[in-house]
């Protein structure tokens, strides 16, 4: 355990930062989950919807950086392609 005040405060941060990182991710992968029951059902309706949401999140996670940008980048890519397969 940290013994210093400034050490203390930096532990206090890293952990408050370390649960809003995990439950952003966490949402992030609910989001995908969803997204990809919905093209796994053939539902081109619903996954319309969840992708401009899920793609939102994804988006947001790789700007503040709770995500890689490029990671970010590939998966709302990767997830487009699959909705925009359903439409043909």
């Amino acid at each position: 355990m940290a013994n210093i005040k400034s050490a203390q405060k930096k532990n206090r941060q890293r952990a408050r930062r370390q649960a809003r990182n995990s439950a952003q991710k966490a949402a992030m992968r609910t989001a995908v989950k969803n997204l990809r029951a919905a093209v796994a059902a053939k539902d081109a309706q619903r996954a319309a919807v969840l992708l401009k949401s899920a793609t939102s999140l994804i988006s947001r996670l790789g700007r503040r950086g709770v995500i890689k940008k490029q990671t970010s980048s590939r998966s709302v890519s990767r997830l487009t392609v699959a909705v925009n397969a359903l439409a043909k």
